[in-house]
């Protein structure tokens, strides 16, 4: 099977392009291909497949073969695969995603390529139930939590997947290895969750790291930048538009208040191209 890896900020994919559904077996293929060292190497295996609702739809599987049901570094991947293979020819896009519907795109051209993407990436949910949490509160901000006895504050939003964001002293350097897989599973969290460790440098830049749910720690995460922007602004913590700087570089974010919707601009690169054994 031919693939193409590509990368958001460093949160790289393996794209496949040309099934017309989901393969039985994609689970599976996901674990082979995504292992660095057996295979190509990659946080997740996404397929682009046709849409009844949309131009395209994306299915991705995670590296440990779970199914997430959104992405924003992979809808940018995916968004700069189907326009500079020639499978669109519009700067004005729409890709169907299985958590968040179906969400516009605007490419952002250089010598006829696309160089940034921006994703319209639809309104937060803030009700803990729905994220979903334990929690019965809309919005969930700084709640309370316990891992192996050392206590937290998260705030919940989903982009269409669920997302804890907890501020601490230095993001950067935190410790993500030890912290990340507890809070993924915490029984708070019944779908598991995405964690995002935060630090807030002025009202325009955040600093922040990630541990994603099936994934584990990732150089970046578009749908962790969006939720850290909404949780940043519940907070009180920044405007509603910010930079924030992940460790593969930075997302720009915006939470409008004319629509509600988060938008997302940031890049996409192609790393390689290849053939699966």
């Amino acid at each position: 099977m031919e693939f193409t890896k590509m990368h958001g900020l460093g949160n790289d994919f393996i794209i496949v392009f040309g099934e017309k559904e989901l393969p039985s077996d994609a689970a599976e293929l996901a674990v082979k291909w995504c292992n660095r060292f057996f295979g190509i190497g990659a946080d997740g295996l996404v397929y682009i497949l046709p849409s009844e609702k949309a131009d395209f739809q994306m299915r991705i599987m995670n590296s440990d073969g779970s199914e997430a049901e959104q992405c924003g570094n992979a809808i940018r991947c995916v968004s700069k695969y189907v326009y500079d293979h020639g499978h669109v020819d519009r700067e004005q896009i729409t890709i169907e995603t299985i958590g968040a519907g179906v969400q516009p795109v605007t490419l952002n051209l250089r010598d006829g390529k696309v160089e940034t993407v921006r994703v319209d990436m639809g309104e937060p949910i803030l009700d803990g139930l729905q994220v979903p949490t334990t929690v019965d509160a809309n919005p969930v901000v700084d709640h309370y939590i316990e891992a192996n006895g050392h206590a937290f504050k998260f705030t919940a939003v989903s982009m269409g997947n669920p997302h804890a964001v907890i501020y601490v002293d230095d993001a950067v350097n935190f410790d993500l290895t030890t912290w990340g897989p507890l809070l993924e599973v915490h029984p708070m969290f019944p779908k598991k969750i995405n964690v995002e460790f935060a630090t807030v440098r002025d009202r325009g830049y955040v600093d922040m790291r990630v541990w994603e749910r099936g994934a584990g720690p990732t150089l970046a995460c578009g749908t962790g930048a969006c939720a850290t922007l909404v949780s940043s602004v519940l907070n009180g913590h920044t405007d509603r538009t910010a930079v924030i700087s992940l460790k593969g570089g930075d997302l720009n974010i915006e939470w409008s208040e004319a629509d509600n919707h988060v938008y997302m601009t940031g890049p996409a690169e192609v790393v390689f191209k290849g053939v699966t054994s």
